[in-house]
């Protein structure tokens, strides 16, 4: 992986049309890997499993090859390894570069950490990438949202340090370094201009947390000044998310800390459909985590009713990654004739369709 200027896979529509050199900004390898595609496939709790084979499924349709390494991780393995992510795992990532991950539970206030933050951490993916982008079909109070929320991953509240003063009082820690908030924040210039996108707006507190917030801001005021030809603008976090909710086509790029970037990339997601219909990707300067961020839905696991658009959306990242643009649009394009027409749509959309339903009519669609 590139780590001079790695820059996440897009949904975007610019991105269906971008040369193979582009690629190595969108995730992948400077030099592009060749089919058969080895791929860590992390599949994980709850409807995971189900999810990710219904992608899988879509993606072989594609006529391209893979070799997908299974590796298990979540709570159901803690029995067999006495933890929620064994080294196996986090090992199969770095030998592979690459991974689709399922959604791994993480437990309420007690129990193991966060699976999917001790995995960032791990794999050094600074970058969390969360297209947003109105869907035909799709039935929501806004249409032609097309946005990207670009999210700090290494540190932030997110940093998990936290201890317990006096018995009754319990302080966490935030931690933001000029090197983290130069590194995201050059990051989410570097994909303006490589997705030619025209903005980025920085998201901070810095009006309350002057010098956390107030380095973060910093930071991207330096960045911007290098790149003269994409507007540059901050705002205040809760005003930004009143901002998103009345008017949300004024954003295009927006770039932000950690705690700030996992609220605000669901309100995104939430203008568009859900988390359910929208994918991610976690980019580091060796490896890309490409994963949904919805959660495991216990009650509906085993059932065949879950809804894998957003792993298969994360997925298409992953291709326009490999430098697979044709692919990824057709697969992108199934989808979308699947949903605009209605007739195979899963409970959450509103439909009474089967998981295996809907990739059988995406598969069709792709073939027709």
């Amino acid at each position: 992986m590139s780590s001079t200027s790695p820059a996440a896979a897009t949904e975007t529509a610019e991105a269906t049309t971008a040369t193979p050199q582009t690629a190595a900004q969108d995730g992948a390898s400077a030099a592009l890997p060749s089919p058969p595609y080895t791929v860590t496939l992390i599949p994980g709790d709850g409807i995971g499993p189900e999810v990710v084979d219904a992608t899988v499924q879509i993606l072989e349709a594609t006529g391209l090859s893979f070799v997908w390494d299974r590796q298990d991780a979540g709570e159901d393995v803690i029995p067999r390894y006495g933890t929620p992510l064994p080294d196996e795992v986090v090992n199969a990532v770095i030998k592979n570069k690459v991974a689709l991950k399922g959604p791994i539970a993480t437990p309420v206030g007690t129990g193991f950490s966060s699976v999917n933050v001790t995995l960032r951490k791990r794999l050094g993916l600074f970058a969390n990438v969360r297209p947003a982008r109105t869907l035909p079909g799709i039935n929501t109070p806004f249409k032609d949202i097309d946005l990207v929320v670009i999210r700090e991953n290494s540190e932030g509240l997110y940093s998990g340090i936290e201890h317990v003063v006096v018995p009754g009082v319990a302080q966490s820690i935030k931690i933001v370094t000029e090197a983290a908030s130069l590194r995201i924040a050059r990051f989410a210039f570097e994909y303006a201009v490589s997705h030619k996108r025209k903005k980025v707006t920085a998201v901070h507190k810095a009006n309350i947390m002057k010098l956390s917030d107030g380095l973060f801001i910093d930071c991207c005021k330096r960045v911007a000044r290098e790149f003269p030809d994409i507007e540059y603008q901050e705002m205040i976090v809760d005003n930004t998310c009143m901002q998103l909710v009345t008017k949300p086509h004024q954003f295009d790029v927006m770039v932000m800390e950690n705690l700030y970037g996992d609220i605000v990339s669901d309100l995104a997601s939430g203008l568009v459909g859900g988390l359910g219909v929208t994918g991610s990707a976690n980019i580091g300067p060796d490896a890309v985590v490409y994963e949904a961020v919805h959660g495991s839905a216990p009650d509906i696991a085993g059932k065949g009713l879950a809804n894998p658009t957003a792993v298969l959306m994360s997925g298409v990242m992953m291709l326009r990654a490999f430098g697979e643009f044709d692919a990824a649009k057709r697969v992108e394009d199934a989808v979308f004739a699947v949903f605009k027409e209605g007739k195979h749509l899963t409970g959450d959309l509103g439909g009474r369709a089967t998981t295996q339903e809907f990739v059988n009519a995406v598969i069709q669609r792709m073939r027709a």
